[in-house]
C-alpha cells in the first residue's frame, strides 16, 4: 500500500488543518497509510488552537508529486485552491462542504460533500458511521474547526448538525465551548502585528467567475476601524497581487465577529457585478454588508450569479 498525503486548501484556516489531521487519523484507523500535511503555515487563530491542545503543526509542502502518487483532499476541491502540482497526482478521496467547481478525475474516487458549516462536521459523521472513537485531543481540535468556520455557531452556514456535533465534541474534550470559542476567535484578530500582504493572504481563495479570476480574502476583527484605517495600504497590496498573480478583481471582506457585520473593499475590475450582487453602489471602493459573515454562503454565490447574468 502506497502512502498518501492528506491536506486542505492553500492559505489554510483552522478547518483546513484540523480536517487534514482528523481525516488522516480516520483513514489510518480504516487501514490506509496517510500523512496529514498543510499547504501553508497556521494563522494566529490556528496556532492558538494547536498551542491550547499541545498539538504540533503540520509539515508544510509546496508539491506532492515528488513524494506520493495519490492524495486526499479535505475542505476544498477546486484545483486553484490546491497544491501546485495537483494535476500530476491522483486524487483518491475528497471530503468537503463547499461548491464543486473545476474538478474532474480520470478514475473513480471516494467523494463525500455535505452542505454543513464545517468540513470537520462531515468527518465527525464518518467517525460515527464507522464506530471509530474520537480521542479527546482530536475532539478539541475538531470542535475548534467548527467554531472557526461557523463563527461560534452564529454564521448562516451553521446547521443543526453542526450545533449537535459541537456539543458532543465538547463533552468528549471536556471543554466549555462558548468561553473557549470566543477566546479562540479573538486570538485570530490581532491585526497590528501583520503586514497588509499578510492580512490579505491569511484567508484568501480564488474563484473563476465567467472567465474572470476573483480573489476573495476575509479578515476577522473586533473593530472594523482597525482594518479600514489601513485602507490605502490594503488597496496597494491587493493591486500588487492582481498584477503579479493575474487576478482581475480582489475583494477584501472585513468581518466584525462580535456583531456579525462586514464591509467589503473592492480592488480591480469589473466592479459592476459586485454592485449587482449586493444591490448597492460602491463608494470609496467600499460596500457596507450588514449581517454578512460567510464568504461561502453570502458572498461567492451572489457574485457568481451576478457574473454569469
Amino acid at each position: 500500500m502506497s502512502k498518501e498525503l492528506v491536506f486542505g486548501h492553500q492559505n489554510p484556516d483552522t478547518d483546513a488543518i484540523v480536517a487534514a489531521k482528523a481525516f488522516s487519523y480516520y483513514e489510518n484507523k480504516m487501514g490506509a497509510d496517510t500523512e496529514a500535511v498543510a499547504l501553508g503555515e497556521p494563522n494566529e487563530e490556528t496556532q492558538y488552537v494547536l498551542d491550547y491542545f499541545d498539538e504540533p503543526a503540520l509539515r508544510v509542502i509546496t508539491k506532492a508529486s515528488d513524494e506520493v502518487d495519490s492524495v486526499m483532499l479535505v475542505d476544498h476541491n477546486e484545483p486553484q485552491q490546491s497544491v501546485s502540482d495537483i494535476a500530476d497526482v491522483t486524487v483518491s478521496h475528497v471530503v468537503d462542504h463547499h461548491r464543486i467547481a473545476g474538478f474532474d478525475t480520470a478514475q473513480p474516487l471516494f467523494y463525500r460533500a455535505e452542505p454543513l458549516g464545517c468540513c470537520s462536521t462531515v468527518i465527525y459523521k464518518l467517525f460515527q458511521e464507522n464506530d471509530i472513537e474520537i480521542p479527546a485531543k482530536l475532539a478539541g481540535l475538531m470542535l475548534s474547526a467548527i467554531i472557526s468556520d461557523t463563527l461560534l455557531l452564529k454564521s448562516p452556514t451553521t446547521t443543526e448538525t453542526d450545533v449537535a456535533v459541537v456539543k458532543d465534541l465538547a463533552k468528549i474534550a471536556d471543554i466549555d465551548y462558548e468561553t473557549y470559542g470566543l477566546a479562540m476567535l479573538k486570538a485570530g484578530t490581532n491585526l497590528d502585528s501583520k503586514s497588509e500582504k499578510e492580512l490579505i493572504d491569511a484567508d484568501a481563495k480564488s474563484f473563476e467567475m465567467a472567465g474572470k479570476t476573483v480573489r476573495v480574502a476575509q479578515i476577522n476583527t473586533v473593530d472594523l476601524d482597525d482594518v479600514f484605517k489601513r485602507q490605502a495600504a490594503l488597496e496597494s497590496a491587493a493591486k500588487d497581487e492582481n498584477a503579479s498573480d493575474g487576478y482581475d478583481l480582489f475583494l477584501i471582506l472585513a468581518t466584525n465577529i462580535l456583531d456579525s457585520n462586514s464591509e467589503l473593499l473592492v480592488v480591480g475590475n469589473p466592479t459592476e457585478p459586485v454592485e449587482k450582487a449586493f444591490g448597492k453602489t460602491i463608494a470609496n471602493n467600499r460596500l457596507s454588508l450588514p449581517g454578512v459573515v460567510s464568504r461561502k454562503k453570502q458572498v461567492v454565490p451572489q457574485l457568481t450569479d451576478a457574473f454569469n447574468a
